[in-house]
């Protein structure tokens, strides 16, 4: 990803259940706040979801997209790419968790999204920001709860 932000946290457990909860999307608006609605709209030949429609509310952003997803063949990860939106020309987004030592891993999450509506690059970052703190929160609290 050419402009991106990238954050990352420890996670109380082992890399494959953290990246069970991530492949879960069908549990995304029990632990996602701004998620009212995820549907998957297709999966792989291994059976994860490689098309996800999201429903967005986020208080005065509201978007509904899909999702391309691609799983890494080792498991360690999985990055997306925007399909359609409402609101958004480009979103590009992964995940990458590592095993760290039994019961710990690592997750970094990268993100870049580009709005239909112009926006200053700072404010930009900033939007990213707050959206992948939030997610490795929320994740970390689903994760190790």
């Amino acid at each position: 990803m050419a402009d991106h932000t990238e954050r990352s946290i420890v996670v109380n457990a082992d890399a494959d259940d953290v990246m069970g909860v991530i492949a879960d999307f069908t549990h995304y608006p029990e632990w996602v706040g701004a998620a009212h609605e995820v549907e998957v709209l297709g999966r792989d030949t291994e059976g994860r979801a490689d098309r996800v429609r999201f429903v967005l509310d986020a208080g005065v952003l509201q978007d509904t997209y899909v999702l391309r997803y691609t799983w890494d063949a080792d498991g360690t990860g999985v990055s997306w790419r925007l399909e359609s939106s409402d609101l958004q020309r480009d979103q590009r987004g992964r995940y990458d968790v590592v095993q760290q030592v039994p019961g710990s891993s690592k997750v970094t999450y990268s993100l870049m999204v580009d709005l239909l509506v112009p926006m200053i690059g700072q404010l930009k970052r900033r939007a990213e920001k707050a959206i992948t703190d939030a997610a490795l929160n929320d994740l970390k609290k689903r994760v190790e709860g």
